[in-house]
């Protein structure tokens, strides 16, 4: 009789996790679609009011990155590594801060939410840091909402007169590469190096060469949002 109530048990908690992790699937579902259908503005202020909520997207986001060959965080952190450890790097949306953790490099951490101690609560399109205060601006998996070129633009306020553009972003993100490298080109960078040989993310260097330029219509912009299957 131990033995036949122990087991009931144990199924129970298994039931138990399972609904718990499709509950957890499915709020992670549609977060990943809040934060990609508005502005960096409405995802601040949704995150912000609901702080457990960007865990639970954070950790979603970990679980399907888990499965890729390579993780895009640990990309920059190799990057920097061959770079001086001078640089000043501003990581934008560093959800647990790898980048910081990996490097000797002066790292400004910001993102919508703190994940970490040490991390600027901020929108990514309204960083409190100086003008050309960096040397290098990262986007790792970060380029979220409907404004990317007022991000864009906010990290060429930030980057000095040739400091670096990192991008790291899902590769299924991308209706076309050529048009996202010209759009930010208008933006007053140009391209340096772009890998597209893994099939889960793309990783783009960029230069910054000056300031961005006004009134140009940038359709190349418009990424796709990251969509997940039910399971």
């Amino acid at each position: 009789q131990g033995q036949g109530q122990v087991s009931v048990s144990g199924r129970a908690a298994v039931l138990r996790a399972r609904m718990q992790a499709r509950l957890e699937a499915a709020r992670f579902r549609y977060l990943n679609q809040q934060l990609q259908a508005g502005t960096s503005r409405q995802a601040a202020r949704l995150l912000q009011h609901d702080p457990e909520a960007f865990a639970l997207y954070h950790r979603g986001f970990a679980r399907q990155a888990a499965r890729w060959p390579e993780q895009p965080a640990q990309r920059v952190v190799r990057y920097l590594r061959r770079r001086p450890a001078s640089l000043v790097v501003a990581d934008l949306g560093c959800g647990d801060c790898q980048v910081a953790r990996g490097v000797r490099n002066t790292v400004h951490s910001f993102d919508l939410v703190a994940l970490q101690p040490g991390v600027t609560v901020c929108d990514m399109a309204e960083v409190p840091l100086g003008d050309a205060s960096v040397d290098v601006a990262v986007f790792c998996l970060s380029l979220m909402g409907t404004n990317l070129r007022e991000i864009l633009e906010e990290a060429n306020r930030l980057l000095r007169p040739g400091g670096t553009l990192l991008v790291a972003e899902v590769a299924s993100r991308f209706p076309d590469v050529r048009t996202f490298v010209g759009a930010v080109t208008q933006l007053g960078f140009k391209i340096v190096s772009k890998d597209l040989a893994n099939n889960f993310f793309y990783f783009f260097e960029f230069s910054k060469t000056g300031r961005p330029h006004a009134g140009a219509t940038l359709p190349g912009l418009q990424l796709r949002p990251c969509l997940y299957k039910k399971r």
